[in-house]
């Protein structure tokens, strides 16, 4: 293949050669990323000792914890000495506990409960949601239900870790005290991601109305605060504004989780600024192109298992090369508060993925578009005033009453817009079993209408 590829004269034979071997280096780092299950003793009682490696998932009923543990406890045969076996290669098991104790990031647990491997479980819509390979593309092989569990010793996590953790949980404490539930919640959700301790039915109607990215850290919001950073900063020398530009970013993006969404947005963010900085031209699609081969390397598996970067991914395409395309069917909306712009793009990202989503999830949403349109022009304004709210409660509490006031009166707004769309009969349907195939099929239409002239003139140009 090498030698064909070196010596061939037919230009269309060296673009299918390379293919074939940058797919194929592509299946190979995906197998050798792919770990077996590491063999611990499940389905039995186990008594280990490890550190908290993330932050507590708060749920409605419960806390989740990511434990690493580090040794096995281990009583002599006449129990009465403690023996600690070191385990040699780390592996992640998902604690779940109540809320008897408050757990933080680098706490050191002493724990005892039955050590299971998680299983396949069938969702509400009654489709079966892969759990396994959902943990497993974020390391986590076994888990634990509300074992015997105590605090060892605190603190001994990564130390900028640990402060940004600190800062945002004062940052919503702050918040909280200015803003009452659910509101305090939803604007949680909308800076900062944290929207695991919404209850079911609200959840449920982020769900039902297509508004559930608003509050997952979506690319779009971290385009928003990456957007004010370099607002922030530009009275800065240039390279050295956008130097602490892109190193805020990096922060932010840690203090936030980490997830797929906002590092894919954190990479395009942090591009356009080197860009900036080097008096390059930004093109957004190679941004895009690149952030998600960085991603994919580093861990294969997001490819395959991870919903929020393909649908992340999905709607950043429907945004760059959609969006402009359906603009024109637009031209009697206002261009004021770049209403046009929103309604455009909603309307491709929500073309674009919901063929995805309805095999995926089997869920589509009839008044997506509508409660979208009517939310996400005030998003950057309630975000602003959230942001005020917190770092003005951080500074004298008295100060983020106003600002938290004005907050309150947009998230209640957007609440009742939500509140009022998924009360609606017709809000959205279930589809069982939508067609793997016919998924495809369509997205091979999106990507002929949307790139039939570029695909063309490269096969013109390989012949």
């Amino acid at each position: 293949m090498i030698f064909f590829c070196l010596f061939t004269k037919n230009k269309w034979s060296i673009v299918f050669t390379l293919f074939i071997l940058f797919f194929s280096l592509g299946i190979l780092r995906f197998h050798f990323y792919n770990k077996t299950i590491p063999i611990l003793s499940s389905n039995q009682n186990i008594n280990l000792v490890g550190q908290i490696v993330d932050e507590s998932d708060i749920r409605e009923n419960n806390q989740k914890l990511v434990v690493v543990p580090q040794y096995f406890l281990s009583r002599t045969v006449l129990g009465e000495t403690l023996l600690r076996t070191v385990l040699r290669e780390k592996i992640k098991i998902l604690v779940t506990t109540d809320f008897a104790q408050d757990f933080k990031y680098g706490d050191e647990v002493n724990f005892r409960g039955k050590l299971m491997q998680p299983e396949n479980f069938i969702n509400d819509q009654g489709k079966e949601f892969d759990y396994i390979n959902y943990l497993k593309k974020d390391g986590i092989f076994y888990v634990m239900a509300y074992p015997k569990i105590e605090i060892v010793s605190s603190n001994n996590g990564n130390k900028i870790k640990s402060i940004l953790f600190g800062i945002k949980e004062k940052f919503l404490e702050k918040i909280n005290l200015s803003i009452i539930e659910p509101e305090s919640l939803f604007m949680g959700g909308l800076i900062l991601g944290e929207k695991s301790s919404f209850n079911q039915a609200l959840n449920q109607s982020f769900i039902n109305t297509g508004t559930i990215h608003i509050v997952a850290l979506s690319g779009y919001n971290v385009t928003i605060v990456a957007e004010w950073i370099m607002q922030i900063f530009s009275f800065l020398p240039k390279n050295f504004g956008i130097s602490i530009g892109i190193f805020t970013i990096l922060l932010f993006i840690i203090m936030t989780g980490a997830s797929s969404t906002a590092i894919r947005a954190g990479i395009m963010a942090t591009l356009a600024l080197f860009a900036r900085a080097t008096g390059r031209n930004y093109d957004i699609a190679r941004a895009l192109i690149l952030a998600g081969v960085v991603m994919i390397f580093f861990n294969p598996l997001i490819l395959v298992h991870d919903v929020s970067f393909q649908l992340s991914f999905l709607a950043t395409v429907a945004v760059i090369f959609l969006s402009p395309k359906i603009e024109k069917y637009f031209m009697w909306v206002t261009t004021k508060f770049k209403l046009r712009d929103i309604i455009s793009v909603t309307t491709a990202a929500y073309i674009f993925v919901f063929p995805f989503i309805l095999y995926k999830m089997g869920n589509l949403s009839l008044v997506a578009l509508p409660a979208n349109i009517l939310i996400l022009p005030l998003i950057p304004l309630t975000m602003f005033f959230g942001f005020l709210t917190g770092i003005a409660g951080l500074i004298y509490y008295p100060l983020a009453i106003p600002f938290g006031y004005m907050a309150y009166m947009l998230l209640h707004y957007e609440l009742g817009v939500i509140n009022f769309f998924s009360n609606l009969p017709f809000a959205a349907i279930f589809i069982s079993n939508f067609s793997l195939f016919l998924t495809i099929l369509i997205y091979a239409y999106f990507v002929y209408r949307l790139f039939g002239k570029n695909i063309k003139k490269f096969f013109s140009f390989a012949e």
